[in-house]
């Protein structure tokens, strides 16, 4: 698609196609410093005699919002030496079953809270339940153990009727995964749930704690579980970096009559 749109596309783009590919071919390797905004400046005037610093420095700017590089005040840019964190919608309670050091192998938990409080509207819809709702709170921190940056920021909300009174009230970070501890204390497996997407622009609080330059945006889950008897079990959030996460969703295609895909839900 490039290839064939890339010579109506603005200068500033095609610039950021090269440098990309530069990138990813290895010219400039993870933790390399991109060449000065001067250098690269006068190598792309041999093909756009007239580009400004401005659009040179949109070409920079559209490869950080992609996560590909970052930029060091009274440094210089260089290319991006982090992961992206990737996060599987579908199926991760049975790989949590299966294999429970998954959890814990890239990144260091940071409890920041963890008591009674009120649910907040924009989770409590989703959950079905009037906002104000007194729930047991446990607020967290996700840091990536290589780089010890901020990767994700999240909260899980649970009836008090299961975790009030409970280890689960004590602002440290519990020997196995959170649903299993609740699954324990209410009798009850997790058996259904709903996510809830939403790419949005970050709050200056998000800016803060993640680390955020500020034209990158956020992306925000709202996970709602429930048992099979439809009794709630957690209703959590999570908010990472966009140019930080990658989303992957495994799933078997539900076939219609006669062999035909299902597309109700599209």
């Amino acid at each position: 698609m490039s290839d064939q749109l890339g010579g109506k596309a603005p200068k500033y783009q095609r610039i950021a196609d090269e440098l990309r590919e530069q990138i990813k071919s290895g010219t400039y390797e993870p933790g390399a410093r991109l060449p000065a905004e001067s250098v690269l400046l006068e190598r792309f005037r041999r093909l756009f005699p007239t580009l400004s610093l401005q659009t040179m420095r949109n070409a920079i700017g559209l490869l950080r919002s992609e996560g590909l590089v970052e930029s060091r005040h009274g440094v210089g840019t260089f290319v991006s030496a982090h992961r992206r964190l990737q996060r599987r919608s579908r199926h991760r309670y049975g790989r949590a079953r299966d294999d429970r050091a998954l959890l814990t192998a890239h990144l260091r938990h940071e409890i920041v809270y963890a008591g009674r409080g009120e649910l907040p509207e924009h989770v409590a819809l989703p959950a079905g339940l009037p906002p104000g709702t007194e729930m047991v709170v446990r607020r967290r921190v996700l840091f990536d153990r290589q780089t010890g940056k901020p990767c994700e920021l999240g909260a899980s909300y649970l009836p008090v009727s299961i975790a009030g009174d409970t280890f689960l009230e004590e602002p440290v970070v519990v020997p196995q995964a959170l649903f299993l501890c609740v699954e324990e204390l209410s009798g009850k497996r997790y058996a259904r749930a709903r996510d809830r997407w939403q790419w949005r622009m970050p709050t200056s609080a998000e800016v803060d704690a993640l680390h955020l330059a500020s034209a990158t945006g956020v992306v925000h889950l709202v996970h709602v579980a429930r048992a099979a008897d439809d009794t709630l079990l957690e209703v959590s959030e999570s908010v990472w970096a966009a140019d930080r996460i990658e989303i992957i969703d495994d799933y078997d295609i539900s076939q219609g009559p006669e062999g035909t895909v299902g597309l109700s839900d599209i």
